[in-house]
């Protein structure tokens, strides 16, 4: 009975997740985070260039710049200039994390991440799954 109820929250929060995604400029991917403390939301965040840049993710060749932040990072990072503390907090996320984020979220105290879909690199998951943190894949979202 509790495990529905969490799974009713994790795809509710995911969709929010998506949601917030649309928010990116990016044109190759756009990718939306949450993260959930306490049954609360305490960030959001979505790919992006840092503040202060142009809104253009890609460069002219279609690649992604390098100094674009991820998701995750964007809603790590909202966190740490905050009052809050992502220590136990859950993180929810349309693409699954990449090896750089996978060791802020870690650092940061995240223990579980729910993801949407899974990046073609999973050696963010695999670190994060050395890590101990709890991993979930909750594909689909759209059939409900």
């Amino acid at each position: 009975m509790k495990e529905q109820k969490q799974l009713k929250y994790d795809k509710a929060y995911l969709r929010m997740a998506k949601e917030w995604g649309k928010l990116s400029y990016c044109k190759r991917k756009q990718v939306g985070a949450i993260i959930v403390k306490d049954r609360m939301i305490i960030s959001d965040g979505y790919n992006g260039t840092p503040t202060g840049f142009e809104n253009y993710c890609e460069d002219d060749e279609g690649y992604t710049k390098w100094y674009v932040l991820h998701a995750e990072a964007n809603a790590i990072l909202k966190v740490a200039s905050s009052t809050q503390s992502c220590k136990g907090a859950t993180l929810y996320i349309t693409l699954s994390p990449c090896k750089e984020c996978s060791k802020l979220i870690h650092q940061a105290g995240i223990v579980r991440v729910v993801y949407g879909e899974a990046y073609k690199d999973d050696s963010g998951l695999r670190f994060l799954r050395k890590a101990g943190v709890d991993l979930t894949l909750i594909e689909n979202l759209e059939t409900e």
